[in-house]
């Protein structure tokens, strides 16, 4: 992910750069502060701003004027109750945001979380740059057999050379004709002084979907966990969890004891409904429990196998 030199020298003004406050901050998060995170081939995060810490949350839970005499123990106890519980609106107090180059079409799955404000590099306005994403080998997979928007086997060989050869060729041939629809060369100048581009609003519709995008996005703590237990799980796509994950970083340096709270609550916890939690009752009561007599689906059966480590009961 090479940074353009002008893009390396405003990323040194930032982090050159130094303001005088008495707000909150954090030495781990302020050395990540500006940096760029890859992802992907091509895209990256970077934490830009952000507004509170482990203790805006203490102080808002207890609507209190400073830490006083209580010790960070009871702090950290207290912000597990609040995630174990569902208390979300101490987690609102904090906020973050992020600057984020990344695919169009994980974009367009990142947005349907309707909890943030977004500002997206307009493609009306300016020219997208010539930026593709290309899967890694082992990423390229063919469909799920048993489920529809998943992946199975990983392609290889020939199978797979045939669909990154498809993939750059489709992606360079839209860009060229993109190129040549706006009557620009690569360079911005035009291709041809005596003929007019198209315009940038309807020529963008020509570009692929790996063509990459730049966005601002700025969100509370609480909106930001929820978003992570989603797209951090193993079950969400590859390409936006790379994404969650190098979130949930910047996360653990901006409030390391929420992070642990919500790694323990949230992204490592599992939910049993009501009537997997009876047939768990009976299980430990020495009752040998079927799926049939369950009150179970055959999926929720699965499942809650699955969670529970029960093996074919």
């Amino acid at each position: 992910m090479p940074l353009a030199p002008d893009q390396t020298a405003e990323i040194a003004a930032q982090r050159a750069a130094r303001a005088e406050t008495r707000r909150a901050t954090v030495p781990a998060l302020e050395e990540m502060l500006y940096h760029p995170h890859p992802v992907l081939d091509h895209g990256f995060v970077r934490v830009v701003d952000y507004m509170g810490d482990d203790g805006a949350i203490v102080q808002a839970a207890r609507v209190s004027y400073g830490r006083g005499t209580r010790k960070v123990s009871e702090d950290e106890g207290l912000i597990r109750y609040l995630m174990r519980h569902r208390h979300t609106t101490p987690f609102e107090m904090c906020e973050i945001k992020y600057h984020v180059k990344l695919p169009i079409f994980v974009a367009r799955q990142w947005i349907r979380h309707r909890m943030a404000n977004v500002n997206e590099y307009s493609a009306r306005y300016s020219i997208l740059d010539r930026e593709f994403y290309l899967p890694a080998p082992e990423h390229l997979a063919a469909q799920s057999a048993t489920n529809r928007q998943g992946r199975g086997d990983l392609l290889t060989g020939e199978e797979a050379a045939l669909v990154l050869d498809l993939l750059r060729a489709d992606a360079a041939r839209c860009h060229d004709h993109y190129l040549a629809m706006l009557n620009e060369s690569e360079d911005g100048a035009p291709r041809d002084p005596a003929r007019r581009g198209l315009a940038r609003e309807l020529a963008r519709m020509n570009l692929t979907l790996n063509t990459y995008t730049q966005w601002y996005w700025k969100t509370d703590l609480h909106n930001l966990l929820h978003f992570l237990a989603l797209r951090a799980d193993a079950h969400a796509q590859y390409e936006i969890r790379a994404y969650a994950e190098a979130m949930l970083d910047t996360v653990e340096a901006w409030v390391p004891m929420a992070a642990r709270a919500f790694r323990d609550y949230r992204l490592g916890a599992v939910t049993l409904s009501a009537p997997m939690l009876t047939v768990l009752r009976r299980m430990l009561a020495g009752e040998r429990v079927e799926q049939g007599e369950s009150g179970l689906s055959k999926r929720e059966w699965a499942e809650f196998l699955a969670v529970v480590g029960a093996g074919e009961a």
